[in-house]
């Protein structure tokens, strides 16, 4: 049996066409069939200008009025993307933004098509992490930064450091664990805000973000206080940026180790 068929799951960036790297977009242009999983009819048409077999996997999701498990969903679609590399063809999976944050699907399809013996890998994208720190002019190296997908945060014992950016994901849908609705509600985002206040004070000035799609979009940047999340308005691409709220503490038992002071540091 030849085992002529390939996988590369790249990313298309956020805004459309123009954060697409040269060699992600020459993979779809060869490809003989290109999968894709992006926002809206005007990146779908884009791909489409670039390969003529493009197939949208947004109808594996939940159809309205149809109740279904994400899971089913991103299996159906790992499903249709391996039936095309068993056929020994060169399958380009397109996903929005980077295809391996917060997007299952390509490690799942490169994970399988690897175990029957074809040659899959990822390319990466610009990720909405990436297009945030621009658009807000933040260096995350300054005083670090925790990220987590919101409801992980809310169901787990993650414990936020105040001195650094804190970055929820996908706060839409905070507190949703069926996998079947795609909206969260003012009660779950009440209970997420009385936890945050563990570390934060109730008038601390958070960020919802949201990444532009369209050169002639712009970001969304919206400064709230913490205890008016509940009645925020969010979109599934909505995401949570907490500042700090404490400065860097300084670890006096290692700077007298390393033979410096405080002052060094500057």
């Amino acid at each position: 049996m030849s085992n002529s068929g390939s996988l590369i799951c790249v990313g298309t960036g956020l805004n459309l066409a123009g954060q697409i790297s040269v060699l992600s977009k020459s993979y779809i242009e060869h490809a003989d069939v290109v999968f894709a999983l992006v926002p809206d009819g005007f990146a779908q048409t884009w791909l489409e200008r670039l390969n003529k077999d493009v197939r949208s996997l947004q109808g594996y999701y939940a159809q309205p009025g149809e109740i279904k498990n994400r899971r089913d969903s991103y299996e159906q679609m790992v499903e249709a993307v391996l039936s095309e590399v068993r056929a020994n063809k060169r399958v380009v999976c397109a996903l929005y933004g980077h295809p391996g944050v917060f997007a299952c699907v390509g490690h799942i399809a490169i994970k399988r098509a690897r175990q029957l013996g074809y040659r899959a890998k990822m390319e990466p994208g610009i990720s909405a992490e990436a297009c945030l720190w621009a658009d807000l002019g933040i260096d995350p190296g300054y005083s670090g930064h925790q990220s987590f997908e919101a409801s992980q945060f809310m169901f787990y014992g993650h414990q936020p450091d105040p001195t650094t950016h804190l970055l929820l994901w996908q706060i839409g849908i905070a507190g949703e664990h069926t996998l079947t609705e795609f909206v969260t509600n003012s009660e779950r985002l009440q209970v997420l805000v009385e936890l945050l206040n563990q570390w934060y004070p109730l008038d601390h000035q958070v960020v919802l973000y949201e990444a532009p799609n369209l050169p002639i979009d712009k970001p969304r940047i919206e400064s709230i206080e913490l205890q008016q999340l509940p009645e925020a308005q969010l979109s599934s691409i909505t995401t949570l940026l907490v500042p700090p709220v404490q400065r860097l503490q300084v670890n006096h038992q290692v700077l007298a180790k390393l033979g410096i002071t405080e002052a060094d540091l500057g």
